[in-house]
């Protein structure tokens, strides 16, 4: 800052020194060089200075890259501001400073881009307004070119041969013995009269030099004037811009409610919320969060979110690592009152937390809105559309201002299938609130919790939604899979394929009998992902998990999960080596229910594939089985007789 200080020094006393004093000054001398010391210092100090790298962005510090930057950048610009010309001046003028030496002091001018940098960081600076930046930047550009256009137009005048043939001596003809206050005075008063193209005629050019010279002058304000004017339009613009945007979308938004002839309540709607979103535009709550990376934008949810969502009693007992993930997809959003948060019977996608204000739960019966319950700062509302597939029960409307947090409903379901347990303590407080309440007409209270959570992870529920309210005559003729478990069990299928074809490592046999893998017509079973680790240390993505259909499901009514589906047998399929016509083999395989024992797999393979004893059964990884239990679903397994193993190697 002292530095700017004495750059604003220079800046004045240059331009004044050349002139107004054909003298030199004792005391004038002493602190110019007193202040060339100073930047003197500085241009040494400057070659210890780090800086940063406009291609790499990072900061170099080794000295000699900073000496080398430097010298070939502004250290010669800053030696020729700095050398003290006036000193220089005295060995040879006899102690008078002549014209060209003061000209170079002139040089010292080149000290200003330091106040350019010091704006240009001042306009970044939070700290400071910007507004009342920019016009003191403008301010202080107005002032020096005036100051400079007085020194350099009194000097002319100095300078001229005849001095009643001048601008000023025209009207003070002795003006030389004037006080050097009132001489500068009258300069300065000339300055600004021409800049501002006021021009009472007093003061005018007498000679070709000042007449070529204001030329010059008045072409320069020209386009001093249009920065000026363009920036302080800009500002002034900038300044009223979010009033004429707010007046021109309550302008719109009535043009639309009159040409559409929407209801005076909706049109009240409207214009409450554009009101609140010009009145609360400062804020910026979600769009300075939306700029962030995604590790900054969780901590602050963190900060101000996670005390109200988990006193939530939808998520009573999850783990905090569940709360944190809903924390960080949460998005805050402000409402005026009386407007409609959700509407009843629309599609559930999204979950609201009330954080502050209040709302009013309407249901619309018998064509009339009443008021069935409300919700304070805390609660939560639209989680029985969200978490149980239906449509919205009831609309949501605010009584007051109020903060709500919104979470969609695929980023909920996607937290869940990653956090199963915790998924299945939501669903449990969620069927805890209902039956408190008693809520019959919305579902059944009786129904498992696990059977929606499971409904969400095959892709959707397997039945009609109102199939949990009310009793309906089931389709026999229905297939109970839905077409994006068929996808995914076909992933399923493919990956244990490309499992086993990588632990082969080029066993051509049982690499045959993978290839003669076919297609499998999907029975009665249905997807369902599970949390254990296989042995290699990773997360098992899904298990294939068959079950049966209870005796007299088309006749049954309002059944739970656990009366509807039986778990039965794992699915294995097993592999024969068949002779071919050539010396090799080929592999064939069945798919069959496993059996109970080692002993019955022998028999039933042998019944499969006709007249065959296997008498041993490896799996892809070519290890012996010789224990029923340690066989999963969906395993390949590979038996082999006396005659096979005299013929192969696995």
């Amino acid at each position: 800052m002292l530095l700017v200080i004495l750059v604003i020094y220079s800046a004045w006393i240059s331009p004044f020194e050349l002139a107004f004093l054909s003298n030199e000054q004792d005391a004038l001398f002493i602190i110019d060089n007193i202040v060339n010391g100073f930047f003197a210092v500085d241009i040494v100090l400057t070659f210890f200075v780090a800086y940063l790298d406009s291609q790499s962005y990072l900061l170099v510090d080794e000295p000699k890259k900073i000496a080398v930057r430097y010298i070939s950048t502004w250290f010669i610009f800053d030696v020729c501001s700095t050398a003290p010309f006036q000193s220089i001046s005295l060995l040879f003028t006899n102690h008078n400073s002549g014209i060209g030496f003061k000209v170079l002091n002139m040089l010292r001018l080149w000290r200003l881009r330091r106040v350019s940098s010091l704006f240009a960081r001042l306009e970044k600076d939070v700290r400071f307004n910007y507004f009342w930046t920019r016009c003191t930047k403008l301010i202080s550009v107005t002032l020096f070119a005036v100051h400079c256009a007085a020194c350099i137009n009194y000097l002319i005048a100095d300078r001229y041969p005849d001095p009643t043939k001048t601008w000023i001596g025209a009207v003070y003809p002795n003006f030389k013995e004037d006080s050097l206050w009132d001489r500068y005075i009258t300069a300065i008063y000339w300055s600004i009269t021409t800049l501002t193209t006021t021009g009472y005629g007093d003061l005018h050019a007498e000679n070709p030099r000042e007449m070529l010279f204001i030329i010059f002058y008045m072409l320069f304000n020209l386009g001093l004037t249009s920065y000026i004017i363009g920036n302080m339009t800009n500002l002034v613009v900038h300044w009223t811009s979010r009033t004429r945007v707010f007046r021109e979308k309550i302008r719109a938004a009535s043009e639309f409610a009159a040409r559409n002839q929407l209801p005076p309540r909706v049109h009240d709607q409207m214009l409450s919320h554009i009101c609140l979103k010009f009145k609360s535009e400062g804020l910026k709550q979600q769009e300075t969060l939306n700029d962030l990376p995604k590790a900054i934008r969780s901590s602050i949810a963190h900060y101000l979110f996670f005390p109200i969502v988990q006193k939530v009693h939808l998520f009573q007992g999850v783990s905090n690592d569940f709360l944190f993930q809903l924390v960080s997809e949460v998005e805050a959003e402000y409402f005026p009152p009386k407007e409609e948060v959700a509407l009843q019977n629309e599609a559930p996608t999204d979950l609201y937390i009330l954080v502050s204000g209040g709302v009013d739960l309407i249901a619309h019966i018998e064509n009339i809105d009443q008021v069935i319950g409300k919700g304070v700062a805390g609660e939560i509302f639209g989680e029985i559309g969200v978490l149980c597939n239906r449509p919205q029960p009831y609309t949501v409307r605010t009584t007051e201002l109020s903060q709500i947090l919104r979470l969609k409903r695929t980023s909920l379901m996607s937290i869940i299938q990653a956090n199963m347990e915790d998924g299945r303590i939501t669903m449990n407080n969620l069927f805890l609130k209902l039956k408190g309440q008693e809520i019959i007409s919305l579902m059944d209270p009786n129904t498992d919790p696990g059977v929606i959570l499971r409904e969400w992870l095959d892709g959707g529920p397997l039945r009609d939604p109102q199939s949990r309210i009310g009793c309906q005559q089931h389709n026999p003729n229905e297939d109970p899979l839905s077409q994006e478990t068929k996808e995914l069990q076909e992933i399923v299928m493919k990956n244990e394929i490309a499992k086993a074809h990588e632990h082969s490592q080029g066993n051509r046999g049982i690499y045959n009998s993978l290839l003669s893998y076919g297609n499998r017509r999907p029975d009665d079973h249905r997807i369902q992902f599970s949390e254990p680790q296989d042995r290699e240390g990773r997360a098992a993505i899904s298990s294939l998990s068959h079950y049966k259909k209870a005796p007299n499901l088309n006749n049954s009514c309002c059944t739970t999960d656990k009366e509807v589906l039986t778990v039965t047998k794992k699915r294995v399929t097993i592999h024969m080596p068949i002779p071919c016509e050539s010396m090799s083999q080929k592999w064939v395989g069945k798919l069959i229910l496993l059996p109970d024992s080692i002993e019955e797999l022998f028999r039933t393979a042998g019944q499969k594939f006709g007249g065959c004893n296997p008498n041993r059964v490896v799996n892809v990884e070519n290890a012996e089985i010789d224990d029923i239990s340690v066989i999963r679903d969906g395993d390949h397994l590979f038996l082999l007789d006396n005659e096979s193993q005299r013929n192969i190697v696995i």
